[in-house]
């Protein structure tokens, strides 16, 4: 069976597994949802912008004759994940999940793990703290009400819009991170809680690693809830899978 294959990427799982798949003769094109402006390279033909929800998906993927999609999104971009999960299942194309395994706290954390961004920003509903804010530019406004906080905002873009803090110190930095660094920043601007998604993998651990160092709290976002499907914690699993089915 001659493969096409559609990556959802955004992660570094999804390069990872662009790299793996540049070095096959599988055609393959890697799409981007355009929420960050400075994509990485990479080796094989990419897209960028969203598909117009699930019929969209489906249409592009009966366009493109497309075989097997891999999910690499964040573990956070619930919608795409549910869209693909839908177009994939109507469409009759396989589909699998790239994804990395969740933290998990462990000794010396100080973890007050939550549901949702609606959870955290109820958690903060205390007097005054000096918060580091690791959740990405989307869900900014979410927190802009309780502005008796002292926020230090880490974004990967520079935001077009400066966030309603009046009292914030705006880090526009990409990972991956090192703890070292981020005990640093931790120490230099006092910061006495962590507000973070539960993303996984390795390169925004740092924080969390300088967190236990220190003994801060962390406000733990967790997980939406996904569709169940077949996921792959390494690029090279995905590629015995594409070469089995």
């Amino acid at each position: 069976m001659q493969h096409n294959l559609l990556i959802l990427g955004g992660t570094s799982e999804a390069s990872a597994l662009a790299h793996l798949i540049a070095k096959t003769d599988i055609k393959a094109i890697i799409s981007y949802a355009g929420r960050v402006q400075r994509i990485r390279p990479q080796p094989i033909q990419k897209r960028i912008g969203g598909f117009g929800g699930i019929e969209g998906l489906k249409a592009y993927i009966k366009d493109e004759q497309i075989t097997h999609v891999i999910d690499a999104t964040h573990p956070f971009a619930a919608q795409m994940s549910a869209n693909a999960h839908t177009a994939c299942a109507q469409s009759g194309v396989h589909l699998a999940a790239l994804t990395r395994p969740a933290w998990q706290p462990e000794t010396g954390d100080n973890w007050h793990q939550v549901a949702d961004i609606r959870q955290a920003v109820e958690w903060l509903e205390k007097p005054a703290r000096r918060v580091m804010l690791a959740i990405g530019r989307l869900h900014l406004d979410a927190f802009s009400a309780l502005k008796h906080h002292f926020y230090l905002l880490r974004l990967v873009d520079s935001p077009e819009i400066a966030p309603d803090f009046p009292n914030k110190k705006l880090l526009v930095s990409r990972g991956p991170f090192t703890p070292e660094a981020d005990l640093k920043i931790l120490k230099e601007h006092q910061i006495d809680l962590v507000i973070s998604k539960n993303a996984g993998g390795q390169g925004a651990y740092a924080k969390i690693l300088a967190a236990r160092e220190l003994g801060i709290d962390v406000v733990m976002i967790n997980r939406p809830v996904l569709p169940q499907r077949l996921e792959f914690y390494h690029p090279e699993a995905v590629l015995d899978w594409l070469y089995q089915s």
